[in-house]
């Protein structure tokens, strides 16, 4: 090798050497870069939070001397939140909320009275028993209520009772007042699925199980008319009898008075079911009137996000609302899961269970049911609390059956509203094939597998007869199981379960008379009978609710982790979905069991 070539190898050698050394050095100066910037970013949240907290320290809860709380519910509302807060968007208000924010604005000197707006029919009667007490133990400490709608335009009773809480109800002049008693009705897919050619195989145990209904029949069945029949006979009674007491009137001048309606405001006032005619902004005057000088109308939602949690009490509340499903429930950058997730539910139970100060657990439940292992799951968390020493009450929102029965059972005493639909142990599980359907879209499908049964629960081939008889079998077991622990939980014979089971649903009213339930009350119902079984004083205000908020730093964790292809493939289903008849039979079928044997409630509208 020549000396020229030499030089020239070692001249490239050297000029690679500076390259790589000028690329680490490019590569060092951002890595410090993005991690000043991620240093700054991190010490400017700790001085802005610590700002915060200053200020917070500085100016109390940020409530004024001198308030009015107004209570907007004219809007659906939860029971409970589960602890799923997004990131960007705060949780919203719950019925849990407002029952302690109502205790704590009892004892609150700055507030002089509550102001309600309602009158659009999103309160089920449940929902309203639950808010009853609040509100007239809020009345007998001094404070005032008042009550306006636009007009009453649903024709349940929800609305309309809670309204019967204040001390005035106002109504528009010339509004709508339709309130009038409960209705309840079933949708059923089967004519739909048969001119689509869909197969519906569904099972059910037993015979009020309705829910199956909506896919194998055409029409209400003997039994799922004599169930709902009842059910919505006894919850009309609840309502005229909570009706009758606040207004001072006898049930049948209530009964008589709801006949008439759909009436005018005029009409009702005259019935004595209202107390005058009125427009919003007048209520409000005649409010911050009552309240003094220097009142201010404050929204309730501001007064329920002022309010602080003791970090230790001797009550844990766990809350457990919606659909129950396996797993857990990530938040999203705009707000969690509304459902129950076994493992989150599970795991906030074992939170309250680990806490020394904890000495009673109320479990609160809202749920239609769901997923059958994910109900066990949570049982079990459930009988291990209990088996830890504490005492385990369960509070019944507006629904609390099937699944949301199963994890109730074992509790030391469960509290239902008289209007709360509850019970519905049985067991639904089955799939509705579309194959067909499919094709008369023009869509052709193919399946391979390996193993007899790899394929059994796709929606492409209706289960073979030996199938149909194992999912028969699998269903007889899980209702077996639901029966004997039900038997177990409650203390009662196997044939007193069977006569209160067979999937029919009741009312709290009516659970309690076949064992089903221990006592007719609300949260605060559930709080004493906890309190009175852990030998614990009865403070209103010592509660610690569980599961607890992830807080920013786990609500943005979950945010990013649940970003993945989330609208992959959507548009290649768009149009398939939108065909006529099509999206109707795969809509049906995604109603069915998610995943094999389920609890679940039937479909029933709120009342």
């Amino acid at each position: 090798m020549s000396p020229g070539f030499s030089c020239v190898i070692a001249a490239q050698s050297n000029q690679v050497e500076d390259y790589v050394g000028k690329f680490f050095g490019w590569t060092k100066s951002i890595f410090l870069s993005v991690l000043n910037s991620l240093a700054r970013f991190v010490m400017g949240l700790i001085l802005l939070l610590a700002v915060i907290v200053v200020i917070v320290l500085a100016r109390g809860d940020g409530m004024p001397s001198s308030m009015v709380l107004t209570l907007d519910l004219r809007e659906a509302i939860a029971d409970s939140s589960n602890g799923q807060a997004g990131l960007l968007i705060p949780q919203p208000v719950t019925v849990m909320d407002l029952v302690l924010a109502l205790e704590n604005a009892r004892k609150d000197a700055r507030v002089k009275g509550v102001v309600l707006r309602l009158g659009n029919g999103a309160i089920p009667l449940a929902q309203a028993q639950e808010l009853l007490p609040s509100l007239a133990k809020l009345r007998a400490s001094g404070k005032f209520v008042l009550a306006h709608a636009s007009g009453f335009n649903g024709a349940g009773l929800g609305d309309y009772v809670t309204a019967t809480a204040a001390e005035s109800i106002w109504v528009q002049p010339k509004s709508h007042f339709a309130p009038a008693g409960v209705g309840l009705g079933q949708v059923f897919l089967r004519g739909l699925f048969d001119k689509f050619e869909a197969e519906p195989q569904v099972v059910k145990r037993k015979e009020y199980k309705s829910y199956a209904d909506m896919f194998m029949e055409k029409g209400m069945s003997a039994p799922d008319r004599e169930q709902l029949t009842r059910l919505s006979q006894s919850a009309y009674d609840s309502g005229v009898a909570a009706i009758a007491g606040a207004r001072k009137l006898t049930p049948d001048a209530v009964r008589t008075a709801l006949d008439a309606s759909p009436q005018l405001a005029e009409e009702a006032m005259a019935a004595k079911l209202i107390d005058r005619t009125g427009y919003d902004d007048d209520l409000m005057a005649e409010a911050l009137r009552r309240a003094g000088a220097g009142a201010r109308a404050i929204k309730m939602s501001a007064y329920v996000r002022s309010r602080t949690e003791p970090y230790s009490a001797p009550i844990a509340i766990v809350e457990a609302s919606g659909e129950i499903v396996d797993g857990t429930a990530g938040d999203s950058l705009f707000g969690g899961s509304s459902g129950i997730a076994s493992d989150d539910l599970s795991r906030a139970i074992g939170e309250a269970v680990k806490d020394k100060a904890v000495k009673a657990i109320v479990l609160r439940v809202d749920s239609p049911g769901g997923s059958v292992t994910a109900s066990d799951q949570i049982l079990h968390a459930v009988k291990k609390a209990q088996a830890a020493g504490k005492k385990v009450v369960v509070s019944m929102g507006g629904t609390a059956a099937s699944g949301g029965y199963y994890i109730a059972l074992s509790a030391d005493r469960i509290i239902a509203q008289p209007a709360t639909i509850t019970g519905s142990i049985g067991v639904i599980t089955g799939k509705v094939s579309v194959n067909r359907s499919l094709g008369l879209a023009g869509v052709t499908t193919e399946e391979v597998s390996v193993g007899r049964n790899a394929l059994m629960d796709s929606a492409l081939r209706p289960y073979t007869p030996e199938q149909w008889a194992a999912v028969n079998r699998e269903a007889d077991v899980i209702y077996d199981d639901f029966t004997a622990k039900v038997a177990a939980g409650r203390k009662l014979s196997r044939s007193q379960v069977e006569d209160a089971a067979r999937g029919r649903v009741w009312t709290g009213t009516d659970a309690r008379a076949r064992g089903l339930v221990d006592e007719m009350g609300g949260f605060w119902t559930a709080a004493q009978a906890a309190a009175r079984l852990a030998g614990v004083p009865q403070d209103n205000s010592q509660f610690r609710v569980y599961p607890r908020d992830a807080g920013l730093f786990g609500g943005l964790r979950s945010a990013v982790s649940g970003m993945e292809g989330a609208v992959a493939t959507l548009g290649q289903v768009q149009a398939l979905l939108g065909l006529p008849g099509v999206r109707q039979v795969v809509e049906g079928a995604a109603a069915l069991p998610r995943n094999g044997v389920e609890l679940r409630a039937p479909l029933l509208p709120r009342n």
